[in-house]
């Protein structure tokens, strides 16, 4: 898929206005833990990371101590540390012009209304990735001062990534070459400075951020993880394993026909709006084989099909399924985010758009039907959303 919307010049950005800039992270997990300290250690940008999760921030500081936060790729590492760690709002959000969310979905409404007393004007927030409605609980929660920041919602994590030492060391097991981001400018004012660049300063010169062309784009695809646990899965006899089966090296023939079969549903529910209202392109919700091709084409060695390519994808390596120890062995963990959050802040909204595009979508009613019984819940009845 070609590069749409504005280009940015060539990496680095030094033409940026800004001689400092200042970014807060929030959220505590392998994401946070990888933006953090890869944007701290990039010239002229000081970070600030704050975590609301019950002591988690403090637990990173003392995890830190006077050392740096080191981010280990597989062309190197980088050490770096944030100039403060903190739980307290005012204190994170002092002189911030970039806020960046990564943490899952259900916590966004949390962070929003702490940073808004704090924001400044023609500020930048970023959701990392921001999942379905993103942009609208930013306008919501944000309130007055919100209404001159741009809001920017990418359409998955930049990296395969993994925390190796809490508060001290993370690693990078891929980076994917291009990633697309949705834009609300909002009233910011249009001399700062570009919001797509400020964060591709951050990130480096991978990922490419792309501008998609509506914010539907960058979430309608999104069918990964809950078709590979329904096949890894749905014929498991409950009694505990020996070891952590592989996530993605794993996947076996059944998950691989559901993630083809519920992405083509997608693909077609994106064409069916297009063809609704033909204002509104929707070329860029790709089936997740072509997203692949696009994400890490220099990762993957084997493209005969979409399964081969998943199991060979070098970012991938090691990746195992989320398990809890149980009687000596392990067990699935259907608590964890593939499905607690993927579950209700994207496969069901993608659900409510087939419906309203009028689309049938056997396929991903199947996937959420297996998944909502995992968890205890009931988001749909027979193929209908409750």
């Amino acid at each position: 898929q070609a590069h749409r919307g504005p280009k940015l010049p060539p990496w680095p950005w030094t033409v940026q206005a800004m001689a400092q800039l200042n970014v807060l992270v929030c959220g505590g997990g392998n994401g946070a833990h990888t933006i953090a300290g890869l944007a701290a250690s990039r010239l002229d940008v000081k970070v600030r990371w704050m975590s609301l999760f019950r002591d988690e921030a403090e637990r990173i500081a003392a995890a830190m101590g006077d050392g740096d936060l080191e981010v280990k790729t597989p062309n190197g590492t980088s050490k770096a540390r944030p100039v403060l760690i903190t739980k307290d709002p005012a204190q994170a959000m002092e002189g911030v012009q970039l806020v960046i969310f990564s943490m899952p979905a259900f916590a966004h409404a949390e962070y929003f209304e702490a940073i808004a007393p704090h924001l400044q004007p023609n500020s930048v927030v970023v959701g990392m990735p921001g999942q379905f409605g993103f942009q609208f609980q930013a306008s919501a929660l944000l309130g007055e001062r919100g209404a001159s920041c741009s809001i920017l919602c990418l359409e998955t994590m930049p990296w395969a990534c993994r925390i190796a030492s809490f508060g001290k060391e993370v690693e990078i097991l891929g980076t994917k070459d291009s990633l697309s981001t949705s834009f609300n400018p909002g009233t910011r004012d249009p001399d700062a400075p570009n919001a797509v660049a400020l964060l591709q300063r951050l990130l480096g010169p991978l990922p490419v951020l792309d501008l998609a062309d509506n914010y539907l784009e960058v979430n309608l695809f999104t069918v990964v993880h809950p078709p590979i646990m329904y096949g890894q899965w749905k014929d498991w006899d409950e009694k505990p394993l020996s070891e952590k089966p592989l996530f993605y090296q794993g996947l076996n023939a059944f998950a691989e026909e559901m993630l083809d079969k519920v992405s083509k549903e997608l693909v077609a529910t994106a064409a069916a709006i297009e063809k609704a209202a033909p204002h509104f392109n929707m070329s860029g919700v790709l089936h997740i084989f072509d997203w692949y091709k696009k994400a890490y084409p220099d990762d993957i060695d084997d493209w005969s099909s979409l399964g081969a390519a998943m199991r060979c994808c070098k970012s991938y390596r090691g990746l195992t399924h989320p398990m809890k120890e149980a009687d000596g062995g392990f067990v699935p963990d259907f608590t964890y985010r593939y499905l607690s959050e993927d579950l209700p802040f994207s496969f069901t909204v993608c659900k409510g758009i087939t419906e309203l595009a009028g689309q049938s979508t056997p396929a991903l009613d199947e996937t959420i039907r297996w998944c909502q019984e995992k968890m205890g819940k009931e988001y749909i009845v027979g193929s209908s959303l409750c």
